[in-house]
């Protein structure tokens, strides 16, 4: 019979560490407050179902024959548990000094510990359910502490009010999106990343030019954006110009300096034997560096991914014609609308992440045959 293809095979499953037993004292112990009388699970309906659904899932996690049965079986408990403390809110009670609730609450954090163990172990799409489920859940404990706690919306507003206030701003959001990234990030980062792509195939042709500027390179990467920022608004004005030549500044010599490293990484077997063949330089470097080089070259694409987001954002905070994340993170901020600057640092924080994965699964196709890739 072949191996599940759900879970590895030949590898047994390690029972369930204790810890997350620790919310069956839960019941001892308040569950919520209301009109200042402590009330316990047995008091309250909805929060003594979602228990049940908790403590069924960890007496029944051994019956699905496979590690990604059992992970769903307990994530139903973990999620049961994070939903508690929304539904008690929702029906008027304090949570704040429930500390039953709390417990529950810590269990089932433990509780997602052995499910992401369990999901590490599976192979196939399941895999994949591990990092989302540690960032969904990073969220929703996000929004039981600041509604639970009661914490200011000033200090750290919850990803509810954030969403809210997406919804409420979609069209402003939209213009900014456009701004930063489609018009002056793009922009910035083509030229940024082609010159110094260019630039390092000259220095690799002329090498004093090389050791010259990798100087450079260290000066300018030790250069804070801040301080680039301001004199480039007055020199190409406050429109996207700026904000582009900041992004140039921040992303060639990154580029440079990863495309020289690509270029010398080809071993000298593998030049000798192009000179054999009788290649020249251009040749060689069409038909052995720069495949060669392919990973370097990626490595500063993702890196100035990230670089140019944020030297657009910084640079939109010293002049921008009142469009922009940077602006309106500054604007909002004056006004305390934290709700609003949440909601552009999501959608800068999701760009960022999704351009940098479009990077590193465009390298995975490109670079597919290259050892570095296939250890992985």
């Amino acid at each position: 019979m072949s191996p599940s293809t759900n879970s590895r095979p030949n590898t047994a499953r390690p029972d369930m560490a204790p810890w997350p037993l620790v919310m069956l004292a839960a019941p001892l112990l308040p569950f919520a407050v209301r009109d200042g009388g402590a009330l316990f699970v047995a008091q309250l309906p909805a929060a003594s179902i979602l228990f049940a659904v908790t403590v069924a899932a960890i007496l029944a996690r051994r019956l699905p024959g496979s590690a990604l049965g059992e992970a769903l079986l307990l994530l139903a408990g973990v999620a049961a548990a994070y939903a508690a403390p929304l539904v008690l809110l929702n029906q008027g009670h304090g949570v704040a000094q429930a500390g039953g609730l709390w417990v529950y609450v810590a269990g089932a954090t433990l509780l997602l510990w052995r499910v992401l163990a369990l999901l590490a172990e599976v192979s196939g799409p399941a895999r994949l359910a591990g990092p989302a489920l540690f960032g969904l859940a990073l969220v929703m404990l996000w929004e039981i502490l600041t509604r639970g706690f009661q914490v200011p919306a000033i200090l750290l507003p919850p990803p509810s009010a954030v969403l809210a206030a997406f919804a409420a701003h979609a069209a402003d959001l939209w213009d900014d999106f456009r701004q930063t990234v489609l018009i002056s990030v793009l922009r910035g980062y083509l030229i940024g990343c082609g010159a110094g792509f260019l630039v390092a195939i000259l220095a690799d042709r002329v090498p004093f030019l090389a050791r010259g500027l990798l100087p450079l390179g260290n000066l300018a990467s030790a250069v804070p954006v801040v301080g680039i920022a301001p004199i480039m608004v007055m020199w190409f004005g406050f429109d996207w110009q700026s904000k582009a030549a900041v992004i140039v500044v921040m992303t060639f010599f990154p580029m440079l300096i990863n495309t020289l490293a690509g270029l010398r990484s080809a071993e000298r077997i593998q030049l000798d034997l192009m000179r054999s063949y009788g290649a020249g330089y251009w040749r060689t470097l069409a038909m052995l560096r720069l495949p060669c080089a392919l990973p370097f070259l990626f490595n500063g694409l993702k890196i100035n991914s990230t670089l140019a987001l944020i030297g657009a954002i910084v640079a939109e905070f010293f002049g921008t014609p009142v469009v922009g994340m940077g602006f309106r993170i500054s604007t909002q901020v004056a006004r305390m609308n934290l709700d609003v600057v949440w909601a552009t640092i999501a959608v800068a924080a999701l760009t960022g992440s999704l351009l940098y994965g479009a990077l590193a699964l465009a390298e995975r196709r490109v670079t597919a045959w290259h050892p570095s890739l296939r250890k992985r």
